[in-house]
């Protein structure tokens, strides 16, 4: 029988020491390519909603819920390994547009797979019914 959690303060704290231990896994998975988590997240926003399509930077930090300053040192950092370019935006000169290069997207499809692999062993102590029903009331949450 596993016990149930008395009130939503519980149940917050469980889903976050869940989530830690998830995200532990992916920045271990992010370390051979050299990427830190901030740059995961700034990379992967950049291939949403269609890989290779420029934003721009104002656009990424609103995206990333950081300011603009910390998304352009994120940019610049990816930027250096050549996993995105800066281009000027041709309806508005003061604004810069950032996209992930072909190097960008192979990297982000190779550790997306990575990723996927690794979630499903972490997830792979649930049976198959309790995934499901993980599935449902995260999809609730989120919506």
């Amino acid at each position: 029988m596993h016990s149930q959690p008395s009130d939503s303060a519980d149940l917050g704290d469980l889903f976050h020491a869940a989530f830690r231990g998830l995200r532990r896994t992916w920045a271990e998975q992010l370390s051979p390519w050299e990427l830190t988590p901030h740059q995961w997240r700034a990379l992967m926003t950049l291939m949403r909603p269609a890989p290779g399509e420029p934003m721009r930077l104002k656009d990424l930090a609103e995206r990333l819920r950081i300011a603009p300053r910390s998304a352009t040192e994120v940019v610049d950092q990816l930027e250096v390994k050549s996993l995105v370019r800066r281009d000027p935006d041709p309806t508005d000169r003061r604004a810069t547009l950032v996209a992930a290069t072909p190097a960008g997207q192979q990297l982000f499809a190779k550790i997306s797979a990575e990723r996927r692999g690794k979630s499903s062993e972490y997830f792979a102590r649930l049976s198959a019914e309790d995934r499901d029903e993980l599935a449902r009331i995260l999809g609730q949450l989120r919506d």
